[in-house]
């Protein structure tokens, strides 16, 4: 869903710096060479299968012995990592649960397509291996070709070690400098398409703000942005997340005086998305010097990170802790009341008013919603006029008179959570024209934050007019509405979700999403894949709760003369557990 309303659009200046990005600093393995760097812990990497949602690729590079990536039970089977950028490669640690390779070669890539091997053998013995190898590429890949077990390959972990081409990679100490600090550019934004997008947006930990560069004079280059750091320091990592709007030709480049600069960093074929650079380089100030686009558009960052040493930093946020293992319930609504209670005040408000998205009906708090006396809340569509200001045409009857009413509630200002398992039980209609939903929206946009800077998180949508198929999906600046960042599934056998209840699961923590339906896994969202592919990750923050039941709107379309009014939603239990 879309949010029901939009407030004004607020001055870039008092959005709320409710997002946090968390970096791992990469770091020296006891066993490596001393020039040896860890380069492959916490960076985007995808598998040939996962075994299921408890062992999915990004354990194995999380840096954690206990958890692991595990795949199906076949040969070949492969794993990979996307280390940023070109690195030399110098050492590969594998520790393998039970489930290892008897053979297997290690590879490495310039572009994940193309593969050349570094190190082969056929008669491992699993266990803690650490293989000294030379080659170069941007991606590593192991890819196994025989498995000691009926089982399939399993990694608790797949370190690389070697250095970059930019240098070597962080060193003891290394924090983020450019927090909150002054940016400076070539030029700013300031239109409906970007208002404000000025410097500091790429330095205040915020993924849904961003700096552009102006569009008054011609999207032109070169085009560049700076940051002042405050003192002298020692920059060993830099992480551009960029818009669409993204260098092909850049560099990075230090000064001490912001008017003489040197280049520590060159790139003619910049990928756009997030880059993760190890670089080496001294001074007070680092630019962005971008000197060929990959658009017709300028150039825009959503975030421009610095690390090292010295300077004069300033203290992040700290980020919100994961859920607890297992998590533990913080709260629920079972809704057993007698027939005809109205939801609880003490979780939920009604949100009345009309629609947005083309939808029809007017919310209303009145017998919409009620319990039904056997352990379900009801959300009931009608078909019934109701005067009153900005009501489409129906298009069955021709009318600009509200002619449906239905049901819509939220946790607003009572409940909200960051992580944590989310869930609903619920049945929903079928007919033309109805759109029941169970999503969440980050907290902010009740304090101004306009749709999509805040987030959006739809755990269940359904389209009464086909109710064999359910979606999930993210809601952000840089993928929100028809582009948002999500999948659509049905149920085995290909059953009518409108037949039963069915049991709706968010598994939300700082590394990903995943959505479970009746506890089958149907879409995961990979936090690194998402901000390497799409888009900023703007999921760290609380989200406040919503059931409704819309009827139209551009997404299901109208009703028409055989949909069934009146249509219930039935909702036997949300539950967080956190």
């Amino acid at each position: 869903m879309r949010p029901s309303f939009r407030p004004a659009r607020l001055k870039a200046a008092t959005l709320l710096a409710v997002a946090m990005s968390f970096v791992i600093a990469l770091v020296v393995s006891p066993s490596a060479d001393a020039a040896d760097f860890l380069l492959s812990q916490g960076k985007p990497v995808t598998a040939s299968s996962a075994e299921n949602i408890a062992f999915p690729a990004t354990s194995a590079v999380d840096g954690d012995p206990g958890t692991r990536w595990s795949s199906a039970f076949s040969d070949p089977q492969w794993i990979q990592v996307d280390l940023g950028q070109t690195a030399t490669v110098s050492q590969v640690q594998l520790s393998w649960e039970s489930a290892y390779a008897i053979a297997f070669q290690l590879q490495t890539s310039a572009d994940g397509n193309n593969w050349s091997s570094i190190y082969s053998t056929t008669t491992s013995t699993g266990g803690n291996q650490t293989l000294k190898v030379t080659g170069s590429g941007r991606y590593v890949r192991l890819l196994g070709t025989q498995r000691a077990t009926q089982w399939g390959y399993s990694l608790w972990e797949f370190k690389v070690f070697g250095t970059t081409s930019g240098g070597p990679g962080p060193g003891p100490g290394s924090k983020l400098l450019s927090y909150n600090k002054p940016g400076f550019a070539s030029t700013q934004q300031s239109d409906g398409n970007c208002f404000e997008c000025t410097p500091a947006r790429a330095f205040d930990l915020d993924p849904a703000s961003r700096w552009a560069t102006a569009t008054d004079v011609g999207w032109v280059d070169p085009g560049w942005i700076y940051v002042d750091l405050g003192a002298t320091a020692q920059i060993d990592k830099v992480i551009l997340q960029w818009d669409p709007a993204s260098a092909k030709s850049y560099q990075l480049q230090v000064s001490n005086d912001a008017n003489n600069w040197t280049a520590i960093y060159t790139s003619t074929t910049g990928p756009g998305f997030k880059e993760t650079l190890n670089i080496t380089g001294s001074g007070r100030y680092v630019r962005m010097y971008g000197t060929q686009r990959n658009t017709p558009y300028g150039y825009s960052l959503w975030e421009f990170q610095v690390y090292g040493t010295g300077g004069a930093p300033t203290t992040p946020p700290t980020p919100p802790a994961d859920p607890a293992n297992p998590p533990q319930l913080i709260w629920s609504d079972e809704f057993n009341t007698t027939a005809g209670t109205k939801p609880d005040a003490n979780k939920w408000r009604a949100d009345p008013g009309t629609g947005q998205n083309g939808e029809l009906q007017v919310y209303t708090d009145n017998n919409n919603i009620q319990t039904d006396g056997q352990g379900n809340l009801v959300l009931e569509a009608r078909r019934e006029v109701t005067p009153g200001a900005g009501c489409p045409i129906d298009p069955v009857s021709g009318s600009g008179t509200c002619q449906y009413t239905s049901a819509r509630i939220n946790t607003g200002t009572k409940f909200s959570t960051t992580y944590g398992k989310i869930e609903a039980r619920i049945k929903v209609p079928k007919g033309n024209g109805f759109w029941p939903a169970f999503w969440m929206m980050g907290s902010d946009f009740l304090t101004g934050r306009p749709w999509p800077y805040n987030g959006e998180i739809d755990i269940m949508e359904i389209l009464g007019r086909e109710t064999t198929k359910g979606y999930s999906t993210l809601h952000a600046p840089a993928y929100n509405g028809a582009g948002g960042y999500g999948g659509s599934y049905g149920l085995p056998g290909g059953a009518d979700f409108a037949n039963d209840f069915h049991t709706w699961t968010m598994l939300w923590n700082s590394t990903g999403i995943t959505y479970q339906v009746d506890g089958t896994t149907v879409f995961t969202v990979d936090k690194a894949q998402l901000e390497a592919t799409r888009g900023p990750w703007i999921y760290d923050h609380p989200f406040y709760l919503i059931l409704n039941l819309a009827v139209g709107g551009d997404f299901p379309g109208p009703p028409n003369s055989a949909t069934p009014f009146p249509s219930r939603m039935l909702v036997d239990y949300v539950r967080v557990y956190r």
